[in-house]
């Protein structure tokens, strides 16, 4: 069975975070799925469609515990605080 969409971006993109806390925010998350989307080609889908989605994986979009990871990460990041490069 291959993997959706949403189950690709969440196993390569986030992790859950060392330490306890409420994890991404939904405007992060959303951002790093955009970038996601950009580096694999994949058509971007609305916002109302990833909460959906990471509700039905186990993940509480308000309050997640996770951290991004990967290369979408590193793109988020950059094109978030292009100052810092």
């Amino acid at each position: 069975m291959t993997a959706t969409h949403f189950e690709q971006f969440l196993a390569e993109a986030v992790i859950p975070d060392r330490e306890p806390g409420l994890g991404l925010g939904r405007d992060e998350l959303y951002g790093l799925y955009t970038s996601w989307c950009l580096l694999h080609k994949a058509e971007l889908q609305p916002p109302a469609a990833l909460w959906e989605a990471m509700q039905d994986a186990g993940f509480d979009p308000d309050s997640n515990n996770l951290s991004m990871t990967g290369p979408a990460a590193a793109d988020y990041i950059v094109a978030s605080a292009p100052d810092l490069v």
